[in-house]
């Protein structure tokens, strides 16, 4: 890595105070094209020149080989093959080593520009891009001080692409009535589909969001119901599961809310998130979380949810 790389992801430690701020750090990109895009700072373990790459037989589309990394054989994709307005038949010279859902893999890109910090509610979902098939890679779009628009992307749908989804197993079913129910948000496309399909595999009813700000505002709505002598918002609502990042509001300010609103006592907030360093589940555990879990693991997704939904 070079020094100006280095010093762009040098104060990791101190991002961790950005918990519960309702701010994100974004690293910024380029493809070799006008436009510009972005990955949240917590998924980059390093920037470097790109390695020599060894070609094995049989990888999935976008997956140009796999390089050795201190020790560990990693996947290295190509950025180009999914974003249509990448070139696919150059050579990046760049990659961005990103660590997240326990596993490491390597992003090919023509260079990278700064780290800009950004308010979640100025982060907002992307709407009438004019490639659908690059819609679907991107979870959300902001805006910089000259007007120029950051594209977010989905790295988890972009995984899912290249490698797979991970198979949903057989799980155990929870004890809930047919007036319970669970809330969830997250808003990647490749997120709540794991969710849902774990979900009713342990035959729980669910209601869901695409971001903080539509989740805070759906609970607030769930909140004002007028309920019985003996009946509390507890009773229906058995547990809340968040995203750690998301547009408009992040699961830290969310976490935040719902602990500080009475209403919800006795609900547990439960963080799913692809960020699972020891760093931010500290970060959850500031603002209240009662577990954290990380993506993408179905089994492990049940077996932490199932004790908050017998009874």
């Amino acid at each position: 890595m070079s020094a100006t790389d280095a010093s762009l992801l040098a104060s990791v430690d101190a991002r961790t105070k950005l918990a519960g701020s309702n701010k994100m750090e974004i690293l910024l990109f380029s493809l070799g094209t006008r436009e510009t895009f972005g990955i949240n700072v917590f998924k980059v373990r390093e920037v470097s020149q790109t390695p020599h790459v060894t070609k094995t037989p049989n990888m999935p589309l976008g997956v140009e080989g796999v390089i050795s990394l201190r020790g560990n054989i990693i996947p290295v994709i190509s950025l180009a093959k999914f974003i249509a307005s990448g070139d696919t038949t150059r050579k990046y010279e760049t990659m961005i080593v990103t660590e997240f859902n326990r596993s490491t893999q390597a992003f090919l890109v023509d260079s990278v520009d700064r780290i800009i910090r950004v308010d979640w509610d100025k982060v907002r979902a992307p709407e009438n891009m004019l490639n659908a098939s690059t819609q679907t890679l991107i979870t959300a779009v902001t805006e910089l001080d000259d007007g120029k628009l950051v594209s977010i992307l989905d790295v988890e749908q972009i995984l899912a692409s290249a490698i797979g989804e991970t198979k949903v197993p057989d799980v155990p079913q929870a004890q809930t009535t047919s007036e319970q129910f669970t809330f969830f948000v997250d808003d990647s496309v490749v997120a709540r589909k794991e969710i849902t399909s774990v979900l009713d595999k342990m035959r729980v009813k669910y209601h869901q969001a695409t971001n903080g700000r539509e989740a805070w505002d759906r609970l607030q709505s769930f909140a004002s119901r007028r309920f019985g002598e003996d009946e509390s918002l507890h009773d229906t609502l058995k547990l809340i599961l968040v995203d750690a990042e998301m547009p408009e509001m992040d699961g830290y300010v969310l976490t935040r809310l719902i602990k500080a609103d009475r209403r919800f006592d006795g609900i547990p907030v439960v963080m799913h998130s692809s960020l699972s360093s020891n760093a931010n589940r500290a970060m959850g555990a500031s603002v209240g979380v009662d577990a954290y879990v990380a993506k993408f693991d179905p089994a492990v997704l049940a077996d932490t949810l199932l004790p908050y939904l017998q009874g």
